[in-house]
């Protein structure tokens, strides 16, 4: 094996443990600030290019709006399903939907996940094994990190597992095709977002009922 590939497959296993083990044990009021903190620590170290200057922060900007549209769209068809519905009813929210939106998810949870999986992972394992390969490690270790957060919402694993891997795939394609991060964090902010604010609103409808 050769130096870069180990790198790679020990940042992965790094990534899935800390997320896994470490994580959750954050102080909640801490826990953004070190996620933000860490995600661009690893950036750093790893030279990740963010594509965060133009035109490559225009071509993100541009993917990422479309990417953004498309899921609010599926979001607005899905919540017309009923089983959908029920599942937004019964998911546990925090009691600052305000922080949540404007700070936990985009801080907290998409730039640090971006900066790690699609930036510094995407980029080692596509050196170490080629962009496909690169890919598909970065989407597995996107999914095995969520194991602990379907645990505690008593969520299916298997299913959480498969459905944040596809995710993973999905956002490094935005982000590779773009060269930018901008899309794959529009994208994976319109995905939580939309979830939230559809979680909230089923909510608060079934109260004034």
């Amino acid at each position: 094996m050769r130096r870069n590939q180990f790198e790679a497959l020990a940042l992965a296993g790094a990534l899935v443990v800390l997320n896994g083990v470490v994580d959750p044990r954050l102080p909640p009021r801490r826990a953004v600030a070190v996620r933000a903190v860490f995600g661009a620590a690893l950036a750093a170290a790893t030279r990740t290019q963010l594509g965060f200057r133009p035109p490559a922060l225009t071509r993100g900007l541009r993917t990422g709006a479309v990417a953004a549209a498309v899921v609010a769209a599926g979001v607005v068809a899905a919540g017309a399903v009923p089983a959908v519905r029920a599942a937004m009813a019964a998911r546990d929210l925090p009691d600052a939907p305000v922080r949540w939106l404007l700070l936990d998810i985009p801080l907290g949870t998409v730039w640090p996940e971006e900066a790690a999986y699609r930036g510094a992972l995407g980029q080692l394992g596509a050196q170490a094994f080629g962009p496909t390969g690169g890919r598909l490690l970065q989407s597995v270790a996107f999914g095995l990190s969520h194991i602990a957060d379907a645990r505690g919402a008593g969520e299916p694993v298997v299913g959480t597992v498969v459905t944040t891997g596809v995710a993973g795939w999905v956002f490094a394609l935005l982000a590779e095709r773009s060269g930018s991060l901008v899309a794959s964090m529009s994208a994976h902010l319109a995905v939580n977002e939309a979830g939230a604010l559809a979680a909230l609103l089923v909510q608060r409808r079934g109260r004034h009922r």
